[in-house]
């Protein structure tokens, strides 16, 4: 089944309502590029997306080993620098992930190992099919959207 998120912007800065039916977030740009900084950026979720998965893959491989009860915290900074040329970004992506617990070097090896393994990171580094936006939803899906969200 295909993953779906929807999205309503609101009408102060770029302010959006970002849910999958589920959970929802806000989703916002920073002051400096004429939002109101209220909510996570376009490439904060991308990157958050990314550490999040790394961080979980350290638990469910840990568990998978029996090594969750061994491993108190596990914590991750990501940070992301993008370069313009010929019209073109590149992306750079840095990654610090800290395992605090009772691991063997071989274990704490073996769990930074499979988060540079997670499905986003793969995803990111796969192929992707991005359709063009080509046509509007129903005004009237979007206000049931916002409805839902707001109960």
């Amino acid at each position: 089944m295909a993953t779906v998120v929807n999205i309503k912007n609101l009408t102060k800065g770029y302010q959006s309502i970002i849910d999958n039916g589920r959970h929802s977030i806000v989703g916002d740009e920073p002051i400096k590029s004429k939002g109101t900084d209220l909510g996570f950026s376009p490439t904060d979720l991308i990157l958050s997306s990314l550490a999040f998965c790394k961080v979980a893959t350290v638990r469910f491989v840990a568990r998978r080993n029996g090594w969750n009860h061994l491993i108190r915290d596990v914590d991750g900074t990501l940070s992301m620098e993008v370069k313009r040329s010929n019209g073109k970004l590149s992306t750079q992506v840095t990654v610090a992930l800290k395992i605090d617990g009772d691991l063997t070097p071989e274990q704490e090896k073996e769990l930074i190992d499979q988060a540079d393994k997670c499905y986003v990171h793969r995803m990111i580094e796969g192929d992707w099919e991005i359709e063009n936006a080509t046509t509007l939803i129903d005004s009237s899906d979007s206000k049931k959207t916002t409805e839902a969200i707001s109960q």
